[in-house]
């Protein structure tokens, strides 16, 4: 039973420096499953674009390559694991952030989170001055200031949630800014050139022409079954006769149905429908009778966001 994700190395490495040479200052993201990459996969490569490396959470900032300064992108109220390294910079976007690193008794550095018009994480500019007096007044250093714009919207919207900010910066903090496309994150650093900004870059540095990446699972059996018959853990009733197709991939895998409730396997350039909701290592699929069904051994086209997807196996290819 196998998730298996298929790569063209070259093509995906000259995709990932093109992008870091468009972006000067540029972060790497490193969080979560890795892009479907997983993490200690993509840490080397980023290690050699950047002295810095953002991970999602506390427990995220390991495998950092020796010498890259680790930034956690969320604020934690967990006590942060006796491992972290002693360089690591944590997030704080409000007070209660503030008191909890004092309570955790972290003297370290710390980036101070902006609210964007996306209402996350981040201080407001009302309680801006407030929080940096708290943390002048603990034990911790600013490192630098971050702004998380949304995904969605109009770049100069973007652009807006980001200068609305500096005349509130001092002027030698960097600051950290995400989801700029190349001319945005152009202008912004050739309009403000007493600024030090830095790019944090995930899915549009790793995910580049869809192309050079194919996601697969493999074909595990098939049981042959008749109109009215019942299958799979909630013993589905079939419509027709046809073949109960199992395939090495499931919710354990991340992989479940589409937003839109459709199958996301697909055979021949044909959606493959679902038995039922796949269920922890195997997808159990029905193909009607007459309809093309994968052999035992082949592989299957997975339509799934390769940030969900745990993969078992990263294939490199030519």
């Amino acid at each position: 039973m196998t998730l298996r994700l298929t790569v063209n190395e070259v093509a995906w490495k000259q995709h990932v420096q093109s992008v870091a040479k468009s972006y000067p200052g540029i972060v790497p993201v490193v969080k979560g499953n890795g892009y479907g990459f997983r993490r200690w996969n993509l840490m080397p490569l980023a290690g050699q674009l950047s002295d810095e490396i953002a991970v999602g959470t506390v427990f995220e900032a390991r495998d950092i390559p020796s010498g890259v300064t680790p930034i956690v992108l969320t604020p934690t109220m967990t006590q942060p694991p006796t491992t972290l390294p002693l360089s690591t910079v944590l997030t704080v976007g409000s007070v209660e952030h503030v008191v909890a690193l004092s309570r955790f008794g972290w003297s370290g550095r710390v980036m101070v989170k902006l609210q964007s018009s996306m209402k996350r994480h981040g201080v407001s500019p009302t309680d801006f001055h407030k929080l940096m007096a708290d943390i002048e007044r603990s034990p911790l250093t600013v490192h630098g200031f971050s702004i998380h714009p949304p995904l969605d919207g109009d770049m100069s919207l973007h652009l807006d949630d980001i200068t609305k900010w500096l005349d509130k910066l001092p002027a030698d903090a960097p600051v950290y800014v995400s989801h700029l496309d190349v001319a945005t994150y152009e202008r912004l650093c050739t309009s403000h050139t007493n600024r030090n900004f830095r790019a944090r870059l995930g899915t549009k540095l790793w995910h580049g022409d869809k192309s050079m990446m194919h996601l697969t699972a493999d074909v595990l059996g098939a049981h042959s079954l008749e109109a009215g018959e019942r299958a799979g853990y909630r013993l589905t009733q079939t419509n027709g006769p046809g073949q109960v197709v199992l395939i090495g991939a499931g919710s354990a895998h991340g992989v479940l149905p589409l937003d839109d409730g459709r199958s996301p396997f697909h055979y021949q350039s044909s959606r493959l429908n679902l038995l039922e909701p796949p269920h922890m290592h195997t997808s159990m699929l029905f193909v009607a009778r007459g309809r093309a069904i994968p052999a035992v051994g082949e592989w299957i086209d997975v339509q799934h966001p390769l940030t969900q997807v745990q993969v078992d196996l990263l294939q490199w290819t030519a």
